[in-house]
């Protein structure tokens, strides 16, 4: 069996749906062919972007960029350490 794939306009069509026909969510999953959890997590999803403004690719990255700006952090602090140890020693 293959996952279905759907698309963030198709989450967001169907999160508007659930808002504003005033059925619970089991009726309007069993409409769209979908599990009420795939709909109530879509649910959360649109909520959350609509809270803080980002995407769930904004998110995911900006914790790509969070974790590469600590890597490289971290490089920097080891180069200016290897700059100072070699700096001190002399010919």
């Amino acid at each position: 069996m293959t996952k279905r794939r759907f698309s963030d306009q198709f989450k967001r069509e169907s999160v508007r749906l659930l808002r504003d026909s005033g059925k619970r969510i089991t009726p309007i999953a069993r409409e769209l062919g979908i599990s009420t959890s795939l709909l109530a997590r879509w649910r959360r999803q649109v909520d959350a972007e609509e809270k803080n403004g980002l995407t769930p690719d904004d998110v995911d990255e900006l914790k790509r960029l969070r974790r590469e700006n600590a890597r490289l952090r971290e490089e920097v602090e080891i180069l200016g350490k290897a700059t100072a140890f070699f700096a001190s020693r002399k010919p």
